[in-house]
This record gives C-alpha cells, structure tokens and sequence, in this order.
C-alpha cells in the first residue's frame, strides 16, 4: 500500500501474551468494539481471506468518526496492513503496518508503524489498548458475554423501527426507563444517557451510548460508553428481519466483564461465572420488555387501521 508523505512514527511495546493471541485480536476487528474502548462498531464490507474492506466507527476526543479501511493480512509474518480514510480527510489517508512477533511461548512484541497528522498521538494509544486486553487471553471465556432476544411481529418494520429509534420517547413507553437524553449532532448518529432502575435492587443505573442508526437496513448499532459495573464494554445490535407475515426483531448484546469490579458489585465470593449470569438476566430482561413492547405498539397501530 502506498501513502502521501506525512508524519511517521513507529513504537513497540512487549505484551505478556502469546503471538498468536495477540494476532488473532488484531485480525478480528469486528469484535474491536468489545475489545478496544476507542471503537464503536466495525462492518466487514468484503474479504478474500487476504484483502480487506473495513467501515469503522470510532470516538476521538468526543467526536464520532467514521472512516473506510483497506487491510492486507498475513497470519504467516503476523502483520497486517492497512490504510484508513476518513471523510473529513479524504484526501489524506493514514497508513501502517501492525506487526507481532513471538518472545517465546508466552510473550510477544507488539509494533505499530503508522504514517499520518495524527500517529504520534494515536500510535501509543492504540498499542496500550491491544496489550491491556490481550494480557487477558486466558481468562477472555469467563469474561465474555454474548446473547440475543427476539420477538416476531405481526406488523409493518417501519413502526418497530420507529420505536426503536425515538429513544427520547422511552421514559413514557417502557417502566424501566426513568429518564432520557437524545442528541442527534449527524444525521443517524445519536447520543444517549439513560436512567434505567435495575429490577434486582431498585437502584437507578446510569448509561450513556452512541448509537448508528440504518433505517434502511433496519439495524440500530449501539456501543455503551458509560457502563455499571460489573460490565467494561457493552455493544449490541437491534435488527429487524421481515418475512412473509411481519418482522422478527432480535436484539443482540456482547458484553466484557470488568473482572476486578465483581466482587465490588456482586458480593465479595461472587465469580465470573455469577457475573454473567447477572448481566445475561439483567440485560436480557430489558431488552426482552423493549422487544414485547415494540410487538404492541406496531400490533396496535396496525389494529387501528383495520
């Protein structure tokens, strides 16, 4: 790949983990948003097996950026290329290489050579990131939470989507909400906080999110960027799957578990594995009464106009 003359910066960081875990995190960027706190959401636009096309959703300095990246991967050298356009750079891609290689059987180095405006101030950050959780590889199975709900609806997608969308309107529609705050700066990307009361114990939950929202995909992407505890990272998904007599509608959630805050939440002797069976409860109760609540509100409308 190939790249305009700019700033390059190049850094290196050990990381306690083998290289081949350290790899495999770095090509799985779909999962980047669960992993990495800078990352909202990734698609997969195409791959070959070699060549990539990415569209990434990321916070920088409070402001959602979205930008198209091209990778080349090869697991063989454990390196990966790429190069990122953003839209308010267009004419300015970033390019790099990301590179791992095996200290021994249980450590590795970590390099990041990145060429662009911004590569001193992103490169150490982004390294810092993929060490934090890669030293966690071997406990990633207790820590990981990922489920769905789903609902099918006898009624048009539009007016799902429609409640699912007008989140502002939440308060008055769904008894767990208490309160709500909807900023739309760019068209399709919104910025939540929500008061929730948390059923178990009457306490108000605050969160605050970004969510993209498709319409004409029928999907509304979130990533959480305030999170209770005993949660680190909390992304989902509402989808809407029509057929042949309405809409299913599946809300998806992947969830990280902040391991040292278990204890602090859920009880001195609690485990990862109580913790998610809590989250998986908690959360799934909420987005199971959304879900029933979409049904009646796109049911009913359609029973009026009968």
């Amino acid at each position: 790949m190939s790249a305009e003359r700019g700033h390059s910066t190049q850094r290196t960081m050990s990381v306690a983990a083998p290289a081949g875990v350290v790899y495999g995190m770095l090509a799985d960027a779909v999962r980047w948003p669960v992993f990495l706190p800078s990352h909202l959401h990734v698609e997969r636009m195409d791959f070959d097996g070699v060549d990539e096309q990415l569209r990434v959703w990321d916070l920088t300095d409070g402001n959602v950026r979205s930008s198209h990246t091209r990778r080349t991967l090869d697991p063989q050298a454990r390196s990966i290329e790429f190069e990122q356009r953003t839209g308010d750079r267009a004419d300015a891609p970033t390019t790099g290489r990301w590179s791992v290689e095996a200290d021994g059987d249980e450590r590795s180095t970590l390099t990041l050579r990145q060429d662009g405006a911004a590569a001193e101030q992103d490169v150490p950050a982004q390294l810092l990131q993929v060490r934090e959780m890669a030293e966690r590889w071997e406990r990633l199975d207790e820590l990981l939470v990922a489920f769905e709900d789903s609902v099918h609806v006898e009624g048009p997608s539009e007016l799902v989507y429609d409640f699912l969308y007008r989140m502002e309107d939440w308060v008055e529609l769904i008894p767990h909400v208490e309160w709500t705050l909807v900023r739309e700066d760019q068209p399709g990307v919104q910025l939540a906080a929500m008061d929730t009361c948390a059923e178990d114990s009457g306490e108000t939950v605050t969160v605050e999110s970004v969510r993209l929202c498709f319409p004409h995909a029928g999907r509304i992407v979130y990533k959480e960027t305030l999170t209770p505890e005993p949660i680190a990272s909390h992304s989902g998904e509402w989808s809407l799957l029509p057929d042949e007599s309405g809409v299913r509608v599946v809300s998806t959630h992947q969830v990280m578990l902040r391991e040292e805050a278990i204890g602090r939440s859920l009880g001195e002797h609690a485990t990862p594995a109580d913790a998610r069976h809590h989250v998986r409860t908690w959360l799934g109760r909420a987005s199971t009464e959304a879900l029933g609540l979409a049904k009646w509100h796109a049911e009913s409308a359609v029973r009026r106009l009968r």
